[in-house]
């Protein structure tokens, strides 16, 4: 039977304030953070049982890292839309739990950036020129043919372990002691590693040239173990090596080995107290603490803070833990939602789940520095609209991907960065017959709004505002007076109106926008009334 999306929707709920529980004690300057749209519950110091208790109501919680957010948790939380740590770990986070409900879940990765970066520095400088060593010994005198210990700095090469966010603050500062530095990190781009003179090579030639290495990978399942026997065998002899990152990376058996055998001169790292690492003279043993400040535990809460308003306020945050995608420029976050209207508009158009879909950023939306992580993201809302009345009630750029891989879904988004300033994105699928389906959008300023500039390949001018109907008809003559009067008798009165002619014989797409939603019988009767093959609505809402 033909039709579509079905077109009315119940009366909005009452107006209600998302409730944010905070389970752990955040600044006064982070909890205002979170601004006066919300009710703020803070609950820091409650047990297990009273945090189940208040999970049911919120619709998001801040964490530090010890309140445990795990499947029961989740279960809990029916309501709960993001879970923010105040900081770069989410050790204390199910993510897969969360992942599989449609939780986001955000952290603050470059909030300890600058305390990290300072303690690397300092770790450099100790294990360079054998502070602690001297502090701990000073020396009376020189005996005969004593060689000064430690080495300068300048002229020599550092080579950082991964960069992150942690790692180019660490190269600015190093490189004003005239160093050279090199990195290995095999996420990172080319252009953003020489943006921050940085060379990237292989690990086996950082390895053979680093006469300092300051590692900054985390120790993930992925990275652990990454410097152990094999690659402590191939450093340069002598070579200084710094940790600031909680371990794992560097696996501390093997540095025991290498720094009581010579290979390596000195290391700064972090280890428990009781570690055979603190019995040595040549290293520098710090806590899990030694990376915090008070700056950094303010600025970590406010990220976490605003993260938490961004996602309660409808923004999509792309650069989240357990989304797809990466940092996308905040003038670009509007077409996300533009991209999800349009695929919805697609599926509804295709009669049902497409099984692929193509997005084109066209313009300037492709030529812009961050495309890479855009057309990622667009991909992800184009799931995400597409699966919209198909998925489960809390379907989110979270779990679409997987929601889709389910259903068969895939979306691929290219760039075509045509000439002149304008921006767009298209949205096409293939039908099973082989026609095609495409949808063309673009973003009205000021304001934002979704005007519709091209449906199956002809041109149309059409603010997508409102209840928006669409009818594939022929275009015969009194189709539209006919249309109008069967509304008219259902008490819908039409706003707007455009015609897209889509073939040679007649036929034509009326684009109608509408003043109240529209029942599915109403529709029916309508498209009956001017011989509608198909039809389908799109929501204001998307």
């Amino acid at each position: 039977m033909p039709g579509g999306e079905a077109g009315a929707r119940g009366a909005a709920a009452a107006a209600r304030r998302p409730v944010v529980l905070i389970a752990e004690e955040l600044s006064p300057t982070a909890v205002a953070a979170l601004g006066p749209d919300v009710e703020v519950r803070d609950r820091s110091g409650a047990g297990r049982d009273a945090l189940l208790r208040e999970l049911a109501d919120a619709d998001a919680v801040l964490v530090r890292g010890a309140t445990r957010i795990d499947a029961e948790a989740l279960a809990a939380a029916p309501r709960l839309e993001v879970i923010a740590t105040a900081g770069a770990g989410v050790g204390a986070v199910d993510v897969s739990a969360a992942t599989a409900a449609g939780v986001m879940v955000v952290n603050a990765p470059t909030a300890h950036a600058v305390s990290a970066a300072e303690l690397a520095v300092g770790l450099l400088l100790a294990v360079a020129r054998g502070i602690p060593r001297a502090d701990a010994s000073p020396p009376v005198g020189h005996p005969p043919g004593a060689r000064p210990a430690g080495m300068e700095l300048a002229d020599k090469v550092l080579g950082l372990v991964g960069l992150g966010p942690v790692g180019p603050a660490v190269a600015r500062r190093m490189r004003a002691f005239a160093m050279e530095v090199i990195a290995y990190d095999p996420a990172a781009a080319a252009g953003h590693a020489e943006a921050e003179g940085v060379t990237l090579v292989t690990l086996d030639e950082l390895l053979v040239r680093a006469d300092l290495v300051s590692v900054h990978l985390p120790g993930t399942a992925v990275h652990r173990g990454l410097l152990g026997f094999e690659a402590l065998h191939r450093v340069r002899p002598g070579v200084r090596l710094v940790d600031v990152t909680g371990g794992g990376t560097v696996d501390q058996t093997e540095l025991y080995a290498a720094l009581k055998e010579g290979r390596v001169a000195a290391a700064g790292i972090e280890a428990p107290a009781d570690s055979p690492l603190a019995e040595l003279e040549t290293v520098v043993v710090t806590s899990e603490l030694a990376g915090h400040t008070p700056e950094a535990e303010e600025r970590a809460g406010v990220s976490a803070a605003t993260s938490v308003r961004r996602v309660l306020g409808g923004e999509v945050v792309p650069e989240a833990v357990n989304v797809r995608a990466g940092e996308v420029p905040r003038a670009l976050l509007p077409w996300l939602p533009l991209t999800e209207r349009l695929a919805a508009l697609v599926t509804a158009a295709a009669g049902g789940l497409p099984t692929r879909l193509e997005i084109v950023a066209g313009g300037g939306l492709a030529r812009h520095e961050a495309a890479a992580p855009v057309l990622a993201a667009l991909e992800l809302a184009a799931l995400k609209g597409t699966l919209t009345g198909a998925g489960p009630t809390r379907l989110s750029y979270v779990n679409a991907p997987a929601l889709a891989e389910e259903r068969g879904v895939t979306a691929v988004a290219t760039a075509a960065p045509e000439p002149g300033g304008g921006s767009s994105v298209a949205v096409r699928t293939a039908l099973p017959g082989g026609e095609d389906v495409s949808v063309t959008g673009d973003l009205m300023e000021p304001g934002g709004t979704v005007r519709l500039v091209e449906i199956c390949g002809r041109p149309l001018d059409f603010p997508l505002v409102g209840e928006t109907l669409f009818l594939r008809c022929r275009d015969a003559a009194g189709a539209l007076g006919r249309l109008g009067a069967a509304l008219g008798r259902g008490g819908v009165r039409i706003t707007s109106m455009r015609l897209a002619r889509t073939a040679p014989g007649g036929g034509a797409i009326v684009v109608l926008g509408v003043d109240r939603p529209v029942s599915p019988d109403l529709l029916a009767e309508a498209a009956d009334a001017v011989g509608a093959t198909h039809w389908w609505t799109l929501n204001g809402g998307g």
